[in-house]
């Protein structure tokens, strides 16, 4: 006996992946034999049978409605054979969606996503193409100069990143700073152009003690090693004039120990909560034994964690003058939201609204690792793509299969699998505006990973002074171009980490935030990107052309972006040529040197 139902499938499902409230939807499944009884069972927290109706020739249809309110709403069915045995059909035990399951006991339920009918994501977003600036590392117009005594500053810009471990968490310190600025940024404004950068994104630019500025001190204030607040109002002014918008990084489910906040060493005029419960800060924390043992990000002391449900902080990040909006008035064009998915969902709600109430066509991108239509997150299932938190995610599910790909673990079908299931998962608006990245600061740098030579079994501090064999880099190189081909020939946002494109390598953090090797550029690779940037610009429908992914063999993609009827996939009529991409992976050895 043979059963059949396919999410991917018209004839099955209708319409196809993610739909507003409200929507009708059409389910059908198939049979080789007659059966007794074939139900639906839908289910939201409580489970709802519906007999289905024989259509002739095998066929069962049940038409049901989306709910009203966006939501996560799952299906599979309830068989009943001839002979009253009970079979259950449901989806792919790897959960991706497509043909399903069978099963004497219940398998994984099919997804629908029901997104908010008014959901909408900035144009320019999906549109454009992105650059990711570590602050510190990427260019610096003079010697760095501080006042500051616990800092180290590097003279000697080639230097390699520093290791200090904090002796209270073993993470890195990060206490060494090569001087970057804004205004050295803003000087390569320039390079950024004629690469075709649409969007910066730059990692934090507040006053913070260490150099990567996770541990926020004034979010009212950009550090004064990177510059002033004018500083950026200038960034963000003379990029627009080029067609770049800025975003920055918003971390809000934590601060710094030492901040104007926390105020643990007194070094911002012993308001802090650290100094008792008078602060006006103190019901921002949760302190268990005061003063000293408090929660903090990942048992991290230099980040104690923020209680995100305190009225004064919603009020402090998401008010009127506060930091989400003053930010976007200042010029900016959105936000990155650090652990979008440790932040309570009426918190992002409430970014959202700060967000879009001072500026229609801010972006705001969640840092989520999964599956952002059903991230579990202590506990409880989150979706960040309904239209009431977040336009965009860090696509990691893309890179991860990417990766996965090209070094040999998995096949082409896998990973065309993968890419189905986030574009069926995700309502289009979220699925063209992914932040597609290859690389990242929470990352070895990709070369290093597509070679797989990430020296994790290296003692940390002599991981700096590793370098890729020139066996080795040219397998990277092969792989990260043909990763980059995919990338820009997607929906979403291709998003370059600062000197991907410039041959960068390096072990994980710290070793993946060196600085920009401005004497040093690989310009085979650079060139290689830029035209990739320039295509993308060219051809609207790289940007918005439906898409169509197919496995051929074990080794090759095929990709094709088209329009339907002269339309794209948001019903805009479009001029453009229809974009084919085949990509065969190198061969499958793991490592240059296997």
């Amino acid at each position: 006996m043979r059963f059949y139902h396919n999410s991917r499938d018209l004839n099955c499902r209708q319409p196809f992946g993610a739909v507003p409230c409200n929507t009708p939807i059409t389910l059908c499944f198939y049979s080789s034999q007659a059966l007794k009884k074939v139900q639906l069972r839908l289910w939201q927290g409580v489970s709802t049978y519906i007999s289905m109706e024989y259509m002739g020739f095998g066929k069962y249809e049940a038409k049901v409605s989306a709910p009203e309110r966006p939501l996560v709403w799952w299906y599979d069915f309830l068989i009943t054979t001839q002979d009253d045995r009970k079979l259950y059909y449901g989806n792919a035990m790897d959960e991706l969606g497509g043909e399903g399951s069978v099963s004497e006991n219940r398998p994984p339920s099919f997804q629908i996503t029901v997104y908010d009918p008014a959901f909408k994501t900035p144009k320019w977003l999906r549109e454009g193409v992105m650059y990711q600036i570590f602050p510190d590392r990427f260019h610096r117009e003079k010697l760095p100069t501080s006042n500051r005594t616990d800092i180290y500053l590097h003279e000697n810009w080639s230097d390699i990143p520093s290791v200090t471990p904090d002796p209270r968490s073993g993470d890195n310190q990060a206490f060494d700073f090569f001087g970057g600025t804004l205004e050295g940024i803003r000087q390569k404004l320039d390079y950024l152009e004629d690469l075709g950068i649409t969007v910066l994104y730059l990692n934090p630019i507040f006053k913070a003690r260490s150099n990567h500025r996770y541990d926020t001190g004034d979010y009212m204030r950009v550090d004064p090693l990177l510059g002033t607040n004018d500083d950026l109002k200038r960034l963000c002014k003379d990029a627009k004039a080029r067609g770049i918008r800025v975003i920055l990084d918003g971390v809000f489910s934590h601060t710094g120990e030492d901040s104007l906040y926390f105020d643990r060493y007194g070094n911002y005029g012993g308001n802090g909560a650290y100094q008792g419960k008078s602060s006006p800060y103190y019901a921002w924390y949760q302190f268990r034994r005061f003063p000293d043992d408090y929660a903090c990000w990942w048992n991290i002391p230099t980040l104690p964690e923020v209680n995100k449900n305190n009225p004064h902080y919603n009020q402090f990040i998401n008010g009127e003058k506060g930091v989400v909006r003053t930010w976007l008035h200042r010029g900016i064009s959105g936000w990155r939201l650090d652990v979008a998915d440790e932040l309570p969902m009426h918190f992002l709600e409430n970014i959202r609204t700060a967000s879009k109430t001072e500026k229609s066509d801010a972006a705001i991108i969640g840092e989520v690792w999964e599956d952002a239509s059903r991230k579990i997150a202590y506990g409880h299932l989150r979706s960040y793509c309904l239209g009431t938190t977040v336009d965009s995610v860090m696509n990691y599910p893309l890179r991860d299969a990417l990766i996965n790909f090209f070094v040999g673990r998995i096949n082409a079908a896998k990973l065309v699998r993968i890419i189905n299931s986030l574009q069926e998962n995700y309502p289009t608006t979220f699925f063209y505006s992914l932040m597609n990245l290859p690389g990242s600061h929470d990352r070895a740098r990709i070369l290093n990973v597509l070679s797989d030579y990430e020296y994790t079994s290296i003692p940390w501090k002599e991981r700096g002074k590793m370098k890729l064999s020139a066996k080795a880099k040219a397998l990277g190189k092969s792989r990260l171009k043909k990763m980059l081909q995919i990338i820009f020939s997607l929906p979403g946002l291709p998003a370059i980490y600062y000197g991907d494109e410039a041959g960068m390598e390096g072990a994980a953090d710290p070793f993946n935030r060196a600085t920009f090797p401005w004497d040093n550029i690989d310009k085979e690779l650079h060139e290689f990107t830029r035209d990739l940037v320039q295509k993308r610009h060219e051809n609207p429908v790289l940007k918005t052309g439906f898409l169509s992914l197919s496995a051929q063999g074990e080794d090759s993609i095929c990709l094709v972006r088209h329009l339907k009827n002269g339309k794209d996939a948001f019903g805009q009529k479009l001029e453009g040529d229809t974009f084919f991409l085949r990509i065969t992976r190198d061969y499958m050895n793991r490592r240059a040197d296997d």
